[in-house]
């Protein structure tokens, strides 16, 4: 989409609308800054929890708190103008109870301003979602690899291969089934990705999955090349920005060592400019 695009908010029933259409091209963002550049091209962004390891240097999302997310929230919400914005709702804030879920929603929702919020979880997370729409919260569903259960996974592996397609399947049905308006699917098989994607009425998201799906999304600084902890076969590193700030510090900390920075033509005289 270029920038010169009529500026229309999408919503989430615009997203849902997409399904079968051109991709979905999704990206995450936790700033101001970053948001109105994804704003140019992305039909949605989410404000997601991977902000914890990207942003805090958290060495998982299970440490991500709610006043985090609404903090983050409202930076990129002041970025966006078009793409909708999906906040995720972090460990711990709405397992308990559709009742629980239900609280933190609706404090995402108005605190920062989002278009709907996004739940890991399947089959078992059926009821929560079904609760949220009917309440007026719209809900992206993630399904497969959920960095949220990770230890119970054990560790980011693929999902969904042999007899445990079925089970992503289920998952699959059983969030459309209950209002979802699309769902992430995560590191699993490009042939599940895709029989999933025939099968379920909701587009799907992947990462890690296929480009048969209804969309695309990444961690930003992923592609961007800025988050160097480790990458996973899914990213593809579209720059390598940590390298030219790295290149950018070295030249600055030389000219500075070196006096040569700042230049006449980053101080002031004594009088004033006529320029």
């Amino acid at each position: 989409m270029s920038q010169n695009a009529p500026q229309k908010s999408i919503s989430a029933s615009d997203i849902l609308a997409r399904k079968g259409g051109v991709p979905l091209v999704c990206l995450t963002a936790y700033t101001t800054p970053v948001a109105q550049l994804a704003d140019a091209e992305c039909d949605l962004v989410l404000v997601g929890d991977s902000v914890g390891m990207v942003l805090h240097g958290l060495p998982s999302t299970l440490q991500v708190t709610m006043e985090m997310m609404v903090l983050h929230g409202k930076a990129v919400a002041r970025g966006l103008r078009r793409a909708l914005m999906v906040v995720d709702l972090p460990f711990g804030s709405y397992e308990e109870s559709p009742e629980q879920a239900f609280r933190n929603a609706a404090r995402l929702m108005a605190e920062t301003g989002a278009g709907a919020v996004k739940l890991e979880g399947g089959q078992h997370m059926a009821a929560t979602i079904r609760f949220l729409v009917e309440r007026g919260i719209p809900v992206m569903a993630h399904i497969g690899l959920t960095p949220q259960g990770v230890n119970a996974l054990g560790g980011y592996r693929v999902q969904g291969r042999g007899a445990d397609a079925e089970r992503i399947r289920a998952d699959a049905r059983a969030v459309a089934e209950a209002g979802a308006f699309s769902v992430v699917l995560e590191k699993v098989p490009a042939a599940l990705a895709d029989t999933i994607t025939a099968e379920v009425p909701i587009p799907t998201v992947g990462i890690g999955a296929s480009a048969g799906c209804d969309g695309q999304i990444l961690v930003i600084d992923d592609m961007l090349g800025l988050f160097d902890a480790f990458k996973p076969k899914f990213v593809k590193r579209y720059a390598h920005l940590a390298e030219d700030a790295a290149g950018a510090i070295r030249a600055y900390a030389e000219e500075v060592r070196d006096r040569a920075f700042p230049g006449p033509e980053h101080v002031f005289g004594d009088e004033e400019s006529k320029k």
